[in-house]
């Protein structure tokens, strides 16, 4: 059960809503202490005078400010304090935008908030049904943990969510900061058309349960085998890059590919529904005859990684999120329709 990090209230015009915050993520990333080789001696940070190399102590640090060329400004901690926005109890709704206009850029932080008592639920209800209906964030500003955010507040499944926003100056422009950004060019015959129709061909509905941190999965597996004195597996190399002078042609290698995965996935499903009548169909009439022509399979070797993982949830292959390609394509393989049954022949 998740514990509220902030309590207040929401304020949109005359109406106030008393809510409270609670985080609606959290960190899952596989965390390290560290040793010195060779010994189970924990190694520690000190704090220590740059000149004398001696220890000082928490009180007598102060915060210093680069002006450059070694110049500071030192700052205490009571200056800071007294100029600090104070501790604040409301979420001030200055107004409201559709939620598409504002760039994901700047989303940082998501939260819930839930009505404190349940004598609130009717107003607060009605705020995420009037934000729902309308697609409509409301723009906010709050005080938490002495610090001022910027939030948009939307309408979740069920629940108020908070997004505290990056301001826009810590937003950079692309166009001043990086150097390599191509100049609009039209594009060379068919590769925007040829282009559409492969983004069209892998389009697909967003399920986050389908998405793992594969990174921190084989961190805890390499922590597994080892504990066990396995054998670490190495994973393989990224592929290389598509050159430029191959730029359609592997678009078009790339959407005849998602055509032809697409046909025999379809291909698989219609044989698998069919099976049950076709057994029952007596022999030597048209139902009971089976084709002697197999739909076309993708070469497995050829497809990517999320090509394959697709293929994979199609045919519903337990743990594929932990596998790597060459262990994702043998499962595919071994999993298509008709593999067992040429096993056991």
């Amino acid at each position: 059960m998740v514990r509220a990090i902030w309590s207040g209230a929401i304020n949109f015009g005359l109406v106030t809503v008393p809510v409270e915050l609670y985080s609606a993520t959290e960190d899952h990333t596989v965390h390290f202490r560290q040793f010195e080789r060779g010994t189970s001696d924990r190694i520690r940070y000190k704090r220590v005078n740059e000149r004398t190399g001696e220890e000082v102590p928490y009180e007598d640090i102060v915060k210093g400010y680069d002006l450059g060329d070694g110049d500071y400004v030192l700052v205490e901690q009571e200056e800071l304090d007294q100029i600090a926005p104070g501790r604040s109890r409301s979420i001030d709704i200055e107004s409201f935008v559709d939620l598409g206009e504002i760039d994901p850029l700047y989303f940082q932080k998501s939260y819930w908030l839930a009505p404190t008592k349940e004598e609130f639920g009717r107003a607060y209800g009605l705020l995420m049904q009037a934000m729902a209906e309308t697609n409509k964030a409301g723009i906010a500003r709050f005080v938490m943990r002495g610090k001022e955010h910027i939030a948009a507040v939307r309408a979740g499944n069920g629940v108020l969510v908070l997004d505290t926003l990056l301001f826009a100056e810590d937003v950079r422009d692309p166009a001043k900061e990086l150097t390599k950004l191509p100049e609009k060019a039209s594009p060379r015959g068919r590769e925007l058309e040829m282009a559409i129709a492969l983004v069209d061909s892998m389009a697909d509905d967003w399920r986050p349960d389908d998405y793992h941190d594969q990174y921190n999965e084989r961190v805890l597996k390499l922590i597994d085998d080892k504990k066990a004195g396995r054998t670490v597996s190495v994973e393989e190399p990224p592929s290389e890059p598509t050159k430029v002078v191959d730029l359609f042609e592997a678009l078009s290698r790339s959407v005849e590919r998602r055509k032809g995965s697409a046909g025999s996935s379809r291909s698989s499903a219609e044989s698998r529904k069919n099976t049950g009548s076709s057994k029952r169909s007596e022999p030597g009439t048209g139902s009971g005859k089976r084709s002697s022509r197999k739909p076309a399979e993708p070469d497995l070797s050829s497809l990517s990684k999320a090509e394959l993982d697709r293929l994979a949830r199609e045919l519903d292959i337990k743990g594929r999120s932990k596998l790597n390609r060459a262990e994702l394509e043998k499962a595919v393989r071994d999993a298509r329709p008709g593999r067992s049954r040429k096993r056991a022949s």
